[in-house]
């Protein structure tokens, strides 16, 4: 039995109290003795104990009115009644009543009533590692987590705390690694959500027919190798948070399916006919501009707006300089607290090559290139020779104004074509690579494909 646990035996009979007490210290535990119910609602008071052990049969209240009592109060503890005189209808009220298990009077109870108090101190533990687990991962990805002193990150935080406390759709826009996973687990972990599920898709890496099973489910026999039923992620996510990542990936077939999902608030799996309800707060994100996207007619209008109830736009990491240091110092925290080995700090000069950095890759390139150039760096603090074999020397500054011929230009022409040269230097790049080069340029490989289609632009003979 787990050492030191503290136990309160509460029992007018003496020869009981002596009994367990001494059976109970010898298991290793911290016995605390009550003779009737008021004394033992008064130690309770005072302190707290991990189980109480209780008669039913006491001359001033039952082991049910204490029980009762204990939990009007809001006592902490899990409690076991003892009796030499069990009834079913006894035992089913106290077990409504909150009661951790009820245990008869025989000859060998003592036994069974050390199994019963070893299963309740075991409950107990899980419940506390639960509770540290949530509270330690909130402090990792909940609003703690976001760094930004610039006022389009403090605009953005102060935005987060506003629609945590509703119910509301979000869509979160940005580009590809500024962290628009991180807002979404920031918004759950600050909502009254906060203690039910978090679920992230990527719906942009899945198929079509893929990604309806991983989102709705599906019954047996549906397909091959449906074997027997399944909930989708929807249903898992009841009560808590479903994040649809790359929202603008979904054909227009999902998007019909999501739509539904978002009005009704109904899910049917794949192959089946009954719908269940379900009660799931949608955040959604993209990197692509979905207003254009439906003037294209490449994403449904009606959905747009659905998921769009409370847009929230993350700042590309080049409009927020003075967040760079304080990003980078944070990343070098965590390396140091993580690997073995440690780090100072970052040279003068290597703060100001990160600062004069464009970051197409945002946050992400910037959390990247700290962790390359913590594993190269054999001195003190990280300098900025390791940095130039981790990012571009390019520095960071706007592009100057277009220039248009005298006679004017077909913009959409141009635009098409400076696409295609940008598809056709990345596959070259990437050795024809197609997965790596739509990493390259920052895009899902589904929307890389679509491009290649539409541009039609051909590697090796192939599409």
């Amino acid at each position: 039995m787990s050492p030191k646990a503290k136990v309160l035996i509460i029992d007018d009979e003496l020869s009981i109290r002596e009994m367990l007490e001494i059976f109970l210290k010898r298991q290793g535990c911290d016995v605390a003795v009550a003779d009737c119910g008021e004394e033992g609602l008064d130690r309770l008071r005072k302190e707290d104990f991990d189980v109480i052990v209780s008669d039913i049969r006491m001359p001033d209240m039952s082991g049910i009115e204490l029980l009762r009592r204990f939990r009007s109060e809001a006592a902490s503890g899990k409690f076991i009644l003892l009796t030499a005189y069990a009834t079913a209808d006894t035992a089913i009220q106290a077990l409504k009543m909150g009661a951790f298990d009820y245990i008869l009077k025989t000859d060998n109870f003592m036994q069974e009533l050390s199994h019963i108090i070893e299963r309740a101190l075991e409950e107990q533990r899980l419940r506390e590692e639960n509770t540290y687990l949530k509270r330690e991962f909130k402090k990792q990805h909940g609003m703690g987590n976001l760094i930004g002193r610039c006022e389009s990150m403090q605009g953005l935080f102060r935005m987060i705390e506003t629609v945590s406390e509703t119910s509301s759709t979000v869509l979160i826009t940005g580009e590809s690694g500024t962290g628009k996973e991180l807002v979404a687990k920031a918004i759950h972990l600050n909502s009254p959500r906060a203690e039910e599920r978090f679920i992230s898709v990527n719906c942009g890496a899945l198929t079509e027919t893929l990604l309806g099973t991983e989102l709705f489910g599906y019954v047996k026999g549906a397909f091959t190798g449906a074997n027997s039923d399944r909930k989708g992620l929807f249903e898992v996510a009841d009560k808590g948070t479903i994040f649809l990542d790359e929202i603008g990936d979904t054909s227009m077939a999902m998007q019909v399916k999501l739509l539904r999902v978002l009005q009704e608030r109904m899910v049917c799996r794949v192959g089946g006919t009954d719908e269940t309800p379900i009660d799931v707060r949608v955040i959604a994100a993209t990197n692509r501009n979905l207003s254009d996207m439906v003037s294209e007619g490449e994403f449904r209008e009606d959905l747009f707006y659905r998921i769009s109830v409370f847009p929230l736009e993350i700042p590309p990491l080049r409009e927020r300089g003075e967040d760079i240091p304080l990003l980078a110092h944070r990343f070098l925290d965590r390396l140091n607290a993580s690997m073995e080995k440690h780090i100072e700090g970052i040279s003068a000069e290597a703060l100001r090559k990160l600062e004069s950095h464009s970051w197409p890759g945002n946050v992400r390139e910037l959390e990247n290139a700290i962790e390359r150039s913590f594993i190269l760096e054999t001195s003190g603090q990280i300098t900025a020779d390791n940095l130039s074999t981790t990012i571009g020397g390019a520095p960071r500054s706007k592009p100057g104004p277009p220039v248009i011929p005298p006679a004017g230009l077909d913009l959409e022409s141009y635009v098409e074509s400076l696409k295609k040269e940008f598809f056709d230097e990345a596959l070259r790049r990437t050795n024809g690579v197609q997965v790596r080069a739509a990493e390259l340029l920052g895009i899902p490989y589904r929307s890389f494909r679509h491009y290649m289609q539409k541009l039609n632009i051909k590697t090796n003979g192939k599409p």
